[in-house]
């Protein structure tokens, strides 16, 4: 394992994932030329509805992942169709869920956030509209984990590349073109999400014949199986609801600021997920090579894959750093030329600039524990972290308000990255000492 292979495989990933937040970056830009803060408002609150719905579930891309990628070292063919077939079957069930119980979801939504009348319109349109895609959605997770795994990188590039562009144009067409504002974002992005589900399963079936996939296995459906996959995805789900919770407390705080610090944060907080799909691109080649290193037992190319993404992490952290000190305004003046919001994100850039050095290992060092499938680190470390955030939210927003929520996030994504150096030797030890 060498830098040149690792980025081989890590720089498509970088370019494939960091679209995913252009999405929301495009979004957010688009809303930002209609002079009213409500649309960014609304479709910010709308977007962390569905994190909340789809972050829940994310690890039925990162948990498809690690076992894909375990299938490249024991070599078995069966391994790599069950590691797609059976989170599929999950996510089927678990997005027909979510349609079905669309009108509860929406009135809990109403009651967390306390957001203007015109903010709140703007989200139930959102909503409605995009929560008939949860089924593309969520298969669309299963499939992309799957293609990542394998390390099928040109496919991973072509379907979210070519889903996001898509979703890209439709963006500017229908919004500033039409003027279809909300509406037009929403649709922009549900048809998007259809497209990246054809997509997927047109590549994976190039890999897997679908006489195949439908051929009957007796043990598909094997409780033991099952069993694993779900205690590494409790895991993941347990991770994925302190993220949602810290979350859903940064937007819904923002809000009770006004509309105009709400539009501000969601600017700053689409530049910070830009920020982590690129480390996020990074845990994805680490997780490639982690698992495979697991699969073949091979504790070498384990330090050696840990070494490499620690090195680049710090190269990566450096860079972010310099590029937010430096071009802040003009970053910010990417998104909207509403002159209230620019000044207050200007105010609140500083808590931007350090978020790299709080981030960078938490997120790439994550790429590692899944691609092993030891997941129980990343659930602890992010329950510390939730209760650093939330002990920091309470004492120091009464007193210095946004800047006291800025503060809370910032120690919450610090106390990730600590967590998860502090347990990388317990792994190592408890994987390939066959206590795992």
């Amino acid at each position: 394992m060498t830098y040149k292979e690792y980025l081989a495989i890590a720089i498509p990933f970088v370019i494939s994932t960091v679209t995913q937040p252009l999405l929301g970056a495009v979004d957010t830009a688009v809303l930002g030329r209609l002079d009213d803060a409500a649309f960014m408002g609304g479709v910010a609150i709308g977007a962390v509805i569905f994190n909340t719905l789809y972050w829940l579930l994310g690890f039925l891309r990162v948990s498809t992942s690690g076992f894909a990628a375990q299938s490249l070292g024991t070599q078995c063919n069966k391994d790599s169709l069950y590691a797609l077939l059976r989170p599929a079957i999950i996510a089927v069930v678990l997005s027909l869920l979510f349609i079905l119980l669309q009108t509860p979801i929406k009135m809990g939504a109403e009651v967390i956030f306390d957001a203007d009348l015109d903010v709140w319109e703007s989200t139930i349109i959102y909503y409605d509209i995009l929560i008939w895609g949860a089924p593309f959605v969520l298969i669309g997770y299963v499939n992309l984990g799957w293609l990542m795994g394998r390390k099928l990188i040109k496919e991973t590039l072509y379907l979210q590349v070519s889903m996001n562009i898509i979703n890209i144009i439709l963006d500017i067409f229908l919004v500033l073109y039409l003027d279809m504002g909300v509406y037009g974002v929403a649709y922009a992005t549900l048809f998007s999400q259809a497209v990246g589900f054809c997509i997927g399963i047109y590549l994976i079936t190039k890999q897997v014949p679908i006489n195949t996939i439908f051929k009957k296995y007796n043990d598909l459906f094997e409780k033991e199986a099952f069993s694993k996959i779900m205690g590494v995805n409790t895991n993941f789900l347990i991770r994925t609801i302190c993220l949602l919770i810290m979350t859903n407390m940064f937007i819904a705080k923002g809000a009770s600021f006004g509309k105009e610090t709400l539009a501000a944060n969601a600017v700053l907080f689409q530049l910070q997920y830009i920020i982590a799909y690129f480390y996020d691109g990074f845990a994805n080649a680490s997780s490639i090579y982690s698992g495979k290193a697991v699969g073949e037992k091979n504790i070498e190319d384990y330090k050696r894959i840990l070494k490499i993404s620690n090195i680049l992490t710090l190269w990566l952290t450096l860079i972010f750093t310099l590029i937010i000190t430096f071009f802040s305004s003009q970053l910010i003046n990417i998104f909207t030329n509403i002159n209230e919001i620019v000044v207050i994100a200007n105010e609140y850039i500083f808590w931007l600039i350090l978020y790299p050095i709080a981030i960078g290992h938490g997120l790439t060092f994550a790429g590692i524990y899944t691609g092993a499938t030891f997941t129980a680190p990343v659930r602890d470390g992010l329950i510390i972290s939730l209760f650093v955030f939330v002990l920091i939210y309470f004492f120091a927003i009464p007193k210095f308000e946004n800047h006291g929520l800025w503060l809370a996030f910032i120690l919450f994504s610090f106390t990730r990255s600590i967590t998860f150096i502090f347990y990388l030797r317990k792994m190592q030890k408890n994987i390939f000492k066959g206590v795992y």
